[in-house]
């Protein structure tokens, strides 16, 4: 895939995934638990490729 994702863009992600999934372990239980864990690991995973999906179809591009 063609990366979609300019540098600001993957830093904020990958501050926002950690910061989820710190939150999920220590702070919090439940379905809030769950959610957290996904949103994270979408985030740095979509920081760690430098590809957003959501992007693809609207033709966005922070690069």
């Amino acid at each position: 895939m063609k990366k979609n994702m300019g540098q600001a863009d993957r830093i904020i992600r990958a501050i926002l995934g950690v910061a989820a999934l710190v939150v999920a372990l220590f702070f919090v239980e439940g379905a809030w638990d769950i959610a957290l864990y996904i949103f994270g690991a979408i985030m740095v995973i979509t920081s760690a490729m430098g590809v957003c999906p959501l992007y693809i179809p609207f033709n966005i591009s922070t690069k």
